[in-house]
């Protein structure tokens, strides 16, 4: 028989599960609040994000960026979420047969959020609060649930099997609807909390907003020379030759980008070598010559034909005329330092070779991208751009240090995750059209791509069909040795199955390996392939152009 009441209410475990997950909005919601009055980095969810990068294993990070792309921050902060709620689903369902147990896990995961958030670096004891407050608030709404939906028999009460009661376990549940009010006004709380948090964010990040509004890029004293005519091949389906913002990749391990107001930033050149200390606001670096320089980045995770690669136009002071007002000298000219070591907002570090910065290269302190101020996710108000070397050795975003130091005596954060402390970029080419797995007409198909290898220069790029002999591709012209270089061959397909390869040689004379290897520790090698089929016409058709 079913016992009285069991069909009609909620049954126990629901009761559980819904106390603690409605708990834990509750206690995310007022942690968001908080972490508006600390910073954002000190929300929960984003603190526990970074701590879980920083302690991912290279080769786990690496296939997530491989699966996910640019979405891995999202996936992250969903994976922490969902295993948020399965706990606060459990804790809850524990609750009502041992409430301090409960209670206990709630606050055991706000000390987690604590811990995280002080781990962080430049942490300081006021991020460990959001998260503490969070816990108290998931506490506190679990035991008002629990106690409610274990409410003791009141006096004159209805006997058991009431329509709208059920009795459980020698206590009175409250009835259906009174619990559910209860939850509903919880979470329309936590809604109001939360939005007020995500608001009063908002507001703090209204003066950089406001700031990069106002911020006009000044003249530059050299410009970059016009495009030549020829660099943009327009293929259909090829990367355009400048890529715009809003497609520019982004890799990095900010979960929540930082947002600085450029009329407070300032930077700090110091350390060893260095005989006179620099500290610059942006009025006293844009007083300084700018100048205008296409460069290529690429990102040391960039798989062989992948897409973490992008041209831009970069405006900004040269970095080594910023040293040498400093007092440095390159290792070559006897300087003490081999290392510079940028400093981000949010405590990233990253170190570059003093010999590349100070070699020549136009290495800027870039204020400037395609005509605009940086976008917030490229580093504004200032970031680094070094040509010919990967983005983790190089491209330091939202900078506000550099410190001259030796590859001996500091190992900045990615180095000291298992990549290498040097790491010029490799000869690369890439196939953009047609893509892998495309079905094509027979005829007259055109192979187009990129190729790089950044302040050496693109001398040459060939191409082969189902291993046979190099075929050499139409360069598009030239716009110096730091930009990526178009590429096209004209293909006459014919039906079958078909694998397409791919091989640079940069203007040293070197060609491009084929031996295959993975990002780690210092980029991938190999010549990158896809595989198309060219379907049989019926016959008498024409030949189309693909």
């Amino acid at each position: 028989m079913t016992r009285p009441g069991a069909g009609a209410g909620h049954p126990r475990y629901l009761l559980g599960a819904v106390s603690g997950l409605v708990a834990a909005c509750a206690g995310l919601a007022l942690a968001e609040l908080a972490a508006a009055a600390v910073r954002p980095e000190a929300a929960p969810v984003t603190a526990v994000g970074g701590a879980v990068v920083d302690l991912t294993p290279v080769g786990l990070r690496e296939w997530a960026i491989r699966l996910f792309g640019t979405a891995d921050k999202l996936v992250l902060a969903l994976g922490i979420l969902a295993v948020l709620a399965v706990v606060a689903a459990g804790a809850g369902m524990l609750a009502l047969r041992h409430l301090p147990g409960g209670i206990a896990i709630a606050a055991g995961f706000g000390l987690v959020g604590a811990a995280a958030a002080l781990s962080r670096p430049e942490a300081s004891w006021g991020d460990a609060l959001p998260s503490l407050a969070g816990a108290v608030a998931a506490g506190g709404v679990l035991y008002l649930l629990v106690r409610a939906a274990n409410r003791p028999r009141p006096s004159g009460a209805p006997p058991k099997g009431s329509p709208g009661t059920q009795y459980q376990g020698g206590t009175w549940a409250m009835d259906r609807r009174g619990f559910g009010r209860l939850v509903a006004a919880v979470l329309a709380f936590s809604a109001a909390a939360g939005f007020a948090g995500r608001r009063l964010g908002a507001h703090g990040s209204a003066g950089a907003t406001a700031s990069r509004a106002r911020f006009v890029l000044p003249r530059p004293a050299v410009p970059a020379p016009p495009v030549p005519a020829g660099a943009d091949l327009k293929v259909p389906g090829l990367s355009p030759f400048l890529t715009p913002n809003r497609d520019f990749y982004r890799v990095d391990t900010a979960l929540v980008v930082p947002r600085v107001d450029a009329d407070a930033w300032h930077l700090r050149i110091h350390g060893e070598g260095v005989t006179r200390p620099l500290t610059l606001g942006l009025r006293e670096l844009l007083g300084r010559p700018l100048v205008e320089h296409d460069i290529t980045l690429t990102c040391v995770s960039n798989e062989v034909g992948g897409p973490y690669a992008g041209n831009a136009r970069w405006l900004g002071v040269r970095l080594a005329d910023l040293l040498r007002e400093a007092g440095v000298r390159p290792p070559s000219q006897g300087g003490r330092a081999d290392q510079l070591v940028a400093r981000s907002v949010d405590g990233m570090t990253i170190g570059t070779p003093v010999e590349a910065v100070m070699d020549g290269r136009d290495a800027l302190l870039a204020v400037g991208m395609n005509g605009e101020p940086l976008p917030f996710a490229h580093g504004f108000p200032v970031r680094m751009v070094v040509p010919g070397l990967y983005g983790y050795v190089s491209a330091c975003k939202w900078l506000t240090e550099l410190r001259l130091t030796t590859f001996a005596a500091y190992d900045a954060y990615w180095v000291r995750r298992s990549w290498a402390q040097q790491a010029p970029v490799k000869t690369q080419s890439r196939i953009d059209t047609p893509r892998a797995h495309a079905d094509l007409a027979p005829g007259l198909v055109a192979v187009a791509g990129v190729a790089w290898a950044q302040h050496r220069g693109i001398e040459r790029v060939e191409v082969r069909v189902d291993a046979g002999p190099w075929q050499e591709a139409r360069l598009a012209a030239a716009d110096g040795n730091d930009t990526w270089r178009q590429w096209v061959w004209p293909w006459e397909a014919t039906p079958g199955r078909h694998t397409l390869e791919v091989r640079a040689t940069d203007r040293t004379g070197a060609v491009q390996t084929g031996e295959r290897a993975g990002t780690v520790p210092d980029g991938a090698t190999g010549w990158h392939a896809v595989e198309v089929r060219v379907r049989q016409l019926p016959e008498g058709a024409g030949r189309p152009w693909n």
